[in-house]
C-alpha cells in the first residue's frame, strides 16, 4: 500500500530489497525475507537474548556469532520467532569444538549440516517427523535448517568458491532439518540416549555427505534389514570407510515395526549394523582407497565404517507406509568432527 509519502508500494519495496540481497550475495540462491527492526527484535525476544550476546565462536575463522546475526539470518530464512531457540541451539552446536567447524565447512567434500530435533518442541512447532520427512513442504524443517546455512554464509563467509570449497556440494546444504518420531519409535529417543531428560528439547548437528535411501519390502527379519542398511553404509566410495566418522541411520515406519515386533533394542541394532558395515582391506585397496600392494592378510582383515557401535546414531522418522529407510554418512574423519547435541532453551 502506498503511504502517500512514497511512490513505491510496499510489495514493490519488498521485491526491490529481495533483488538487492541477491546482488549483495546475501542469499542462498533463493529469495529471502527482508528483515526489519521489528522482525529481528521478535526473534531475539523469542530466545530471550540481547543482540550483542555471543552465541558462539569459530576461532579458526576469527568469527564471533552474536544473537543479532542469528536473528537476522533466521528472518532471512523465513523462520517464525518461535523457531529461534532451535536455530540458536543448532548454531551453538556447529560452534562447539567437537563439531570442528572449519573441516566440514571448507572441505571439497561438501558436507551438509543435518539437524535432528528432539523433545516436546517438535510437536509444539509442528516440525515434520513423518511423511516426506527429508523433503519439502514444512516451514519449520525448511527454514530452521536454511537459517543455519544462511548464517554460515553471511556471518562466517562460508560461500561457494570462498571459504566453502565443495567440489559438488549436496542439496542438504540448502536445508536439512527434521524431528525424530518419538511417538512411534520402538526405542528411546536420541536426546535421552545422550543424557537429556525426555521433557527437554535438543538439536543435534551432524556433518554429513548426504543421504542414501535403502529399500527392503520382502524381509520381516531385523538382521536382514540391518544387512541391507549396512551394505549402503559400507560402500567403497564413502568417506566413512576410511574416516570412520559418526553415522546416522533413520528407520521409517514399516522397518520400525519389524524391530518392534522382534523386540530388538537399539543397542542390538547398532551392534548388528556395526558387524555388517565393513569391508576387507583388500577390497578397499582394490578400489584405490588405501595405498600399497594387497597382502595375503588383507583378504581377511576388516575395516568397519565406524570405530564402535556407539558411533552409529539410530533414530525413527519417516512415513508409516513404505519399506524405505535412509542413512546419512558422516563427513571426514572421526578426529575432525563429531556430532553434537545441544539443549534448546524453550521459553
Amino acid at each position: 500500500m502506498n503511504n502517500g509519502n512514497d511512490k513505491m508500494s510496499q510489495p514493490s519495496k519488498a521485491a526491490a530489497l529481495i533483488e538487492l540481497y541477491f546482488q549483495k550475495g546475501w542469499t542462498d540462491g533463493l529469495p529471502v525475507v527482508p528483515p526489519s527492526n521489528d522482525s529481528v527484535d521478535a526473534m531475539l525476544a523469542a530466545a530471550d537474548l540481547r543482540g550483542s550476546e555471543v552465541v558462539g565462536e569459530i576461532p579458526t575463522r576469527n568469527a564471533r556469532i552474536t544473537a543479532e546475526k542469528v536473528a537476522i539470518n533466521a528472518v532471512l530464512a523465513g523462520c517464525l520467532p518461535e523457531y529461534m531457540p532451535v536455530v540458536v541451539a543448532a548454531v551453538k552446536g556447529i560452534c562447539h569444538p567437537d563439531y570442528g567447524y572449519h573441516g566440514p565447512a571448507t572441505s571439497t567434500g561438501g558436507a551438509a549440516v543435518a539437524i535432528i530435533v528432539n523433545g516436546p518442541i517438535v510437536k509444539r512447532l509442528e516440525i515434520n517427523t513423518r511423511d516426506n520427512v527429508l523433503g519439502p513442504g514444512f516451514r519449520p524443517n525448511a527454514t530452521i535448517g536454511r537459517a543455519v546455512r544462511l548464517l554460515m554464509m553471511n556471518a562466517i563467509n562460508t560461500r561457494p568458491g570462498k571459504l566453502d570449497r565443495s567440489t559438488l556440494g549436496n542439496p542438504g546444504k540448502y536445508t536439512l532439518c527434521f524431528g525424530e518420531d518419538e511417538e512411534k519409535s520402538p526405542w528411546e529417543p536420541l536426546h535421552v540416549e545422550r543424557g537429556f531428560r525426555p521433557e527437554e528439547s535438543t538439536a543435534t548437528v551432524l556433518a554429513t555427505e548426504g543421504t542414501i535411501q535403502i529399500y527392503n519390502q520382502l524381509s520381516s527379519d531385523p538382521e536382514e534389514l540391518c544387512i541391507t542398511m549396512a551394505d549402503a553404509m559400507a560402500n567403497l566410495g564413502s568417506m566413512n570407510i576410511i574416516g570412520q566418522q559418526d553415522f546416522l541411520v533413520v528407520f521409517a515406519g514399516e522397518h520400525q515395526e519389524i524391530f518392534s515386533k522382534n523386540r530388538w533394542a537399539k543397542a542390538q541394532v547398532k551392534q548388528c549394523l556395526f558387524d555388517h558395515a565393513r569391508r576387507t582391506i583388500a577390497d578397499i585397496k582394490r578400489a584405490g582407497r588405501m595405498p600399497g600392494p594387497i597382502q595375503k592378510e588383507d583378504e581377511i582383515s576388516q575395516r568397519h565404517v565406524v570405530h564402535r557401535p556407539a558411533d552409529i546414531m539410530v533414530i525413527s522418522a519417516g512415513a508409516r507406509a513404505g519399506a524405505f529407510s535412509v542413512c546419512l554418512p558422516g563427513w571426514g574423519s572421526h578426529m575432525a568432527t563429531r556430532s553434537v547435541t545441544m539443549l534448546i532453551n524453550d521459553f
